[in-house]
């Protein structure tokens, strides 16, 4: 089995203490996606996208609203699919998008997104305000929670709907910079350095991507509505970098072997100094990607109950004590622990 990128436990936290400031109670989709309220008290610790996928759907069904009941307008659970069955017969993503900007604007009594078009660029524009029953604290808090879970959407979608990667110009965020360790989450998310601290929330497309034809069909369509959000949180966005190319090999390395470098540098046709320094030049190496992936496969591992044994033969260990050092090193604690 492939193992699915994981996601830190960071942001189901910040929803947690949202919905607690508001005086609602989350026990029950925690329980139902096997989040242990331990796990969101370590800041070292990731989920599976299973765990945030049944999460959120858990949430959604508490609060029958798209928008998690944070929104001062609810958004009805159903308008998503008919906002995209509206643009799946566009010529492009240009096309696409503004037809989903005017669906919005008609469902929603609110304007949640806007296009501005200069010669070379298009810039996705999200403004969402909060429910008014929080506090000034929570209320920004909900805006922050909402503005990220918009713009990550709108971008991987927009992603699936091309069928290929889509490299944004920018990203601005509206808030204060929350420190180096999230920032590089946001940078990951979005694949370019995220600028904190603006005075509105925006992805810049560069306008060559506009004009990408649509690939998906309205089967296509009913297949990733029947697993939404499992894609939103399992494939950020086609990616064609070079450190995605070398996570796929290395992912697809565990039923055979994991490749070397200089398997991997053939595999992409280029040599393996250019690789590495590629890799360099995106702020990782080879090695560092290899981590992450055998990280993201032991945690997956656990979270289906696999024995520490299993996992360590899989994973190409040597034996369990070797795979528990590189646990400890990967995440802080032992994989009982963290179990």
């Amino acid at each position: 089995m492939t193992p699915q990128p994981t996601i830190p436990a960071y942001f189901i936290r910040k929803a947690v203490d949202l919905a607690a400031s508001g005086g609602a109670d989350l026990t029950y989709p925690l329980s139902m996606a096997d989040i242990a309220t331990s796990i969101l008290d370590d800041p070292t610790k990731r989920l599976t996208t299973e765990q945030v996928t049944s999460f959120t759907k858990a949430v959604w069904a508490m609060t029958g609203d798209e928008l998690f009941g944070l929104a001062a307008v609810p958004v009805r659970r159903g308008t998503f699919r008919v906002v995209c069955q509206t643009l799946i017969h566009t010529e492009n993503l240009s096309a696409a998008l503004t037809r989903m900007s005017e669906t919005m604007r008609v469902l929603i009594p609110v304007q949640p997104m806007m296009l501005n078009r200069t010669e070379d660029s298009t810039v996705l524009t999200v403004h969402v305000h909060a429910t008014t029953d929080l506090s000034a604290e929570a209320n920004e808090l909900a805006e922050r929670l909402l503005t990220d879970f918009l713009l990550i959407l709108l971008h991987r979608f927009a992603a699936w709907l091309i069928g290929n990667r889509v490299k944004l110009l920018s990203v601005q965020l509206p808030y204060e910079f929350p420190g180096p360790e999230a920032a590089k989450m946001y940078d990951a998310i979005f694949g370019t350095r995220v600028e904190f601290g603006t005075d509105r929330a925006t992805l810049e497309f560069d306008n060559a991507v506009m004009r990408a034809p649509i690939v998906q069909t309205e089967d296509t369509l009913a297949e990733y509505l029947a697993e939404s959000p499992n894609l939103l949180f399992s494939s950020r966005d086609y990616d064609s970098t070079a450190s995605s190319q070398v996570r796929r090999a290395l992912e697809t390395g565990f039923k055979g072997g994991a490749p070397g470098t200089e398997a991997i540098a053939e595999m992409l046709n280029i040599s393996p100094p250019h690789l590495r320094r590629v890799l360099r030049q995106e702020g990782t190496s080879i090695n560092q990607i290899r981590e992450e992936v055998l990280r993201d496969a032991a945690i997956s591992g656990l979270s289906r109950g696999d024995s520490v044994d299993d996992i360590s033969t899989r994973l190409g260990f040597s034996e369990p004590s070797a795979f528990r050092r590189a646990f400890k090193r990967w995440t802080g604690q032992t994989p009982s622990a963290y179990r």
